[in-house]
C-alpha cells in the first residue's frame, strides 16, 4: 500500500485535478498543499508533471550560517509528498530575477546534514516554479593549494554517504539519469565571473567528496581524499544535487573554503577541522557570498542552453 501511495506523487504522473491552493492557515501561512495525481505508466518521459506555481524562476539553498538573502521577502509554507522541508521558503527579487531561498539546515542549523529532507526540500522549489538551483556551502579543503576563503566552484562529485533517501523514482519505472556531469556547464561560468568581480580568489573547478557526517573524517580517511586528488569536502551536496538533476533543475555548487581538513594537519600553518572554526570563517565571508550572489542571479539567463532541462529524455527504461 505504501509504494501505491508514493506513486501518486512520484514526477512521472500527469496533473490531477484541482489547484491544490491553500488559504492563509491559523499562523497566516500561505502553502499549497499537494494533490493526489493519476499515475500514468504510459507517460513518454518522467517529468510530464508541471509546477503548480510560478513564484520563482531560481531557488538558492542556504548553507551553514547562511539563513538569509532577500529583502522584504514573502514567506512560504511548501507542503510535499515527501514530508516537512527544512524550513519555510522566501520568496523576494534580486536583479529583476523572482528568488525562493531556504536555509536547508533551517535557521539556527536545527537539521544535521545527514538528517535534512534532501526530496522535501528539492521538490518544494520545483514545485513553485524553480528551473535553477544555487547550492552554496560550507567545506573543508582537502589541498593545500585551496585555501580558507577562496571559493570553488565544483564541476564533479564522489558520493560516500550512506543510507539516504536519493531519487524520486523508485519503480515501477526505472528511471537512470546521467550524472557524468553534476553541476550545470551553463551556470558555473557566470558564478565563476560574479565571484571574481567580487574580487574573491576562485577556483573555476574542483570535486567535492560527500561524506556522511555528522562526524568529520579520520585522518586516514582525509590523506586517501587528498591522495585521490581531490580539492573540496562537504556533507550535503549528496543526494541534492542529484534531485535536482532528476527534476530537470540546473544546479550550481559554490563551495565557500573555511578549514583545512584533518589530513594536512602536519603541513606549516595547518590546523585540524572543528566546529568552531568552520562557522567562524563561514561567518565571516556571508557578506562575500552574498555579493557573489547579488552578482550572479542578474546575469542568468531566462532561456536555458544547458543539458539540465533534458536529463530525464532517454533515462527512461522499460
Amino acid at each position: 500500500m505504501r509504494i501505491h501511495w508514493l506513486l501518486r506523487w512520484l514526477p512521472p504522473i500527469n496533473r490531477g485535478r484541482g489547484s491544490g491552493l491553500r488559504d492563509q492557515d491559523s499562523n497566516g501561512r500561505l502553502g499549497r498543499a499537494p494533490q493526489p495525481l493519476t499515475f500514468n505508466p504510459c507517460s513518454p518521459r518522467p517529468g510530464a508533471l508541471k509546477p503548480q506555481e510560478s513564484a520563482a524562476d531560481i531557488g538558492v539553498f542556504g548553507g551553514s550560517g547562511f539563513y538569509s538573502l532577500l529583502e522584504d521577502p514573502v514567506e512560504r509554507t511548501v507542503n510535499t509528498p515527501y514530508g516537512h522541508t527544512s524550513d519555510r521558503i522566501a520568496v523576494g527579487e534580486i536583479g529583476g530575477k523572482r528568488v525562493a531561498f531556504m536555509p536547508r539546515h533551517g535557521v539556527g542549523h536545527r537539521v544535521p546534514a545527514h538528517r535534512v529532507n534532501y526530496r522535501a526540500n528539492v521538490w518544494a522549489m520545483w514545485n513553485l516554479g524553480v528551473k535553477r538551483i544555487l547550492g552554496p556551502c560550507a567545506a573543508g579543503s582537502l589541498q593545500s593549494s585551496v585555501r580558507p576563503g577562496d571559493f570553488v566552484i565544483c564541476d564533479q562529485f564522489v558520493d560516500r554517504t550512506s543510507g539516504r533517501a536519493d531519487t524520486f523514482y523508485d519503480g515501477p519505472l526505472s528511471v537512470h539519469i546521467s550524472s557524468a556531469d553534476p553541476y550545470c556547464p551553463e551556470l558555473r561560468p557566470l558564478a565563476v565571473e560574479a565571484a571574481r568581480t567580487a574580487n574573491i580568489h576562485v577556483h573555476d573547478r574542483g570535486t567535492v567528496v560527500i561524506i556522511q557526517g555528522p562526524r568529520f573524517s579520520t585522518r586516514a580517511e582525509s590523506r586517501w581524499f587528498t591522495t585521490m586528488g581531490w580539492e573540496v569536502i562537504n556533507m550535503t551536496q549528496y543526494p541534492e544535487a542529484i534531485l535536482a538533476r532528476e527534476l530537470e533543475m540546473c544546479y550550481l555548487n559554490i563551495s565557500l573554503i573555511t578549514d583545512y581538513d584533518v589530513g594536512l594537519e602536519g603541513d606549516e600553518g595547518i590546523q585540524a577541522v572543528t566546529v568552531e572554526e568552520v562557522i567562524r570563517v563561514f561567518n565571516e565571508n556571508n557578506e562575500k557570498l552574498k555579493q557573489v550572489l547579488h552578482n550572479l542571479i542578474p546575469t542568468i539567463p531566462t532561456e536555458r542552453g544547458c543539458p539540465c532541462a533534458t536529463a530525464l529524455a532517454g533515462a527512461v527504461i522499460g
